[in-house]
């Protein structure tokens, strides 16, 4: 299954490896729930992390307020998250939108992410959200959209969708800025 993507492993240097943070491995069992509007909250710590990691533009938290609001009442969407309203461990977005070209929904993952204290759990979180995902989609009966917009470790998140959907249909390219570079977006505006 050959996706036509580079598959090269990069090696930090020995001083940047020190720099890097050091988790403790987590081995608690991640349980998957939907998200209620008192995890309104959590989710907006966790957007603000996201944005921090691969945001690409100015930070707006009232958009991202009015995008998440009715996912948590279940309108026109879902958010599954993983940990207590307080100190949630990972979340995905989830909205049923429909294309330019036609009135036939399906179920678009908004963003998936996970705390980087939690990504070398012997449970992967990012898996949970991934089921969490497809078990959204069987269970409206609508296709599932989902994807890797991410100059960060983009071939290694490939490589883990490859395993979960199969071949990707098609491929972003980003012209004229990068992700995990707000500021600079900010600066050049």
């Amino acid at each position: 299954m050959d996706s036509g993507f580079k598959k090269q492993r990069i090696r930090l240097s020995k001083s940047a490896r020190k720099r890097m943070p050091k988790y403790e491995r987590v081995t608690t069992e991640p349980l998957v729930r939907t998200a209620q509007p008192d995890d309104e909250e959590g989710i907006m710590v966790l957007a603000r992390l996201i944005h921090k990691e691969i945001g690409m533009f100015n930070l707006n938290e009232d958009k991202v307020r009015n995008m998440i609001r009715p996912l948590l009442y279940k309108h026109l969407g879902i958010i599954g998250v993983v940990g207590k309203k307080d100190e949630l461990e990972a979340m995905i977005l989830l909205r049923v939108a429909t294309n330019w070209y036609s009135d036939t929904p399906f179920l678009e993952e908004m963003s998936v992410f996970v705390r980087p204290e939690y990504r070398n759990a012997t449970i992967s979180r990012v898996h949970k959200m991934i089921e969490f995902a497809k078990k959204a989609a069987d269970g409206l009966d609508l296709p599932l959209m989902i994807g890797v917009l991410s100059n960060q470790r983009t071939n290694a998140k490939v490589e883990l969708y490859e395993k979960h959907f199969g071949m990707p249909a098609g491929a972003f390219f980003i012209y004229g800025a990068k992700t995990g570079q707000p500021e600079e977006a900010e600066l050049t505006a």
